[in-house]
């Protein structure tokens, strides 16, 4: 007979595994590559010594001369909040009374929550990636009515997403919970549930998820677009600007070029370009003469087409203006632990929602993003008139 307790056995002893490995491994080909531990985790922080690794370490000098004076890296010493990150199912006290006597019933009705759980979980956990730690995901070009308003990057995910029209920074909601009921990529507008007054004074400001301020992973638009990184100036600190090449047309020397100036100054190699769909097939067009697919033995399981050896990867969170060039090596999931089912006091997962006949149970991760080397991160921007 299924009951609460067998249940949370299932839980916790079958699901667990399969989830995590899922959300491990399926997120998308950047979140697979880069590294995840809990190394760099000290209490609720992520803390991570940069190192800026100048060029003198190693000297000449005179056979009988004074040896050199003790030279050691520079480090930034980077702490950041570990954000947290939960996943939850939920199941009604009926759906479980009328599955006492089914086993089969029961595993259908879990097997069905846990796959919209994943599926879920992978969509964010990608969208996050893209994104600056407050759920931006584009800025308001034009204001076409109260409830119509052009993006700078519109993706058709977007529907039924419900955002905020930030302040100009992108801190703090200035219009709250409309839900995008539709959306237009070919004209780059989305409509809204709600009107919005005064609607053309939010040109130039963020659409973000809402509720997300300062709450999702430090992402590639923070390190791209923020003027500081990690509490340090960019325009005063190099060490913290990645490497940006705006075009208005997308070439073989626009790319080739680019990686050339990566290399120059990170002294690493780019490992990766991430686009969108649109972005890859340009780029497969160009390159068409050394066009390979890539075997799921060499990419994770993931293929894509190659640019000088270097694997493309399209994504769809990734926007349409954007193709980041990018070491995976150089990133790192700072995690307290891996993903982990929340307990009661007795040690249950399935727990009873107050003053409903539900149980919920939730999937909890704390941790952050963060790139040991911003300055060897590169990206180009399409101009967009």
């Amino acid at each position: 007979m299924i009951n609460l307790t067998n249940a949370d056995a299932a839980l916790k002893e079958y699901y667990l595994d399969a989830v995590t490995h899922q959300l491990n491994e399926g997120v998308s080909p950047f979140f697979s590559a880069i590294e995840k531990t809990a190394q760099y985790v000290y209490g609720k922080n992520a803390r991570c010594a940069l190192v800026r690794g100048d060029m003198n370490r190693i000297v000449t000098g005179d056979e009988d001369g004074d040896l050199p004076d003790a030279s050691g890296n520079n480090y930034y010493d980077v702490s950041l909040p570990l954000k947290n990150i939960y996943g939850t199912i939920a199941v009604t006290d009926k759906a479980v009374r009328a599955s006492q006597d089914c086993s089969g019933a029961f595993v259908n009705l879990l097997n069905a929550e846990m796959e919209g759980l994943v599926a879920d979980a992978k969509a964010n956990f990608s969208r996050m990636l893209f994104g600056d730690g407050n759920g931006q995901i584009a800025y308001i070009t034009k204001a076409n009515s109260a409830t119509n308003f052009t993006l700078n990057n519109v993706k058709s995910w977007f529907k039924g997403l419900t955002v905020d029209i930030a302040n100009a920074l992108g801190t703090e909601a200035s219009v709250k919970n409309l839900k995008i009921t539709a959306v237009d990529t070919e004209n780059s507008t989305i409509t809204v549930s709600a009107s919005v007054a005064n609607h053309a004074s939010y040109v130039g400001f963020p659409v973000v998820v809402s509720g997300a301020y300062g709450k999702e992973l430090t992402g590639l638009s923070a390190i791209f677009d923020s003027t500081t990184l990690y509490g340090h100036t960019k325009a005063t600190e190099d060490f913290f600007s990645p490497y940006i090449v705006n075009y208005s047309t997308l070439t073989e020397e626009t790319i080739t070029g680019a990686i050339e100036e990566l290399e120059e100054r990170g002294g690493g190699k780019v490992k990766m370009i991430l686009c969108s769909h649109s972005a890859r097939n340009k780029i497969a067009s160009l390159f068409k003469d050394m066009r390979v697919i890539g075997s799921p033995e060499v990419t994770g399981g993931y293929t894509g087409v190659y640019v000088n050896d270097i694997p493309v990867y399209a994504d769809r969170f990734c926007p349409n203006d954007r193709i980041y060039l990018l070491n995976p090596e150089d990133f790192v999931l700072c995690q307290l632990c891996d993903w982990e089912w929340m307990e009661d006091d007795g040690g249950r997962i399935l727990t009873r929602v107050a003053g409903k006949a539900a149980y919920t149970a939730t999937l909890v991760k704390y941790a952050e993003l963060i790139c040991k080397k911003p300055y060897a991160q590169g990206m180009l921007q399409l101009l967009i008139s």
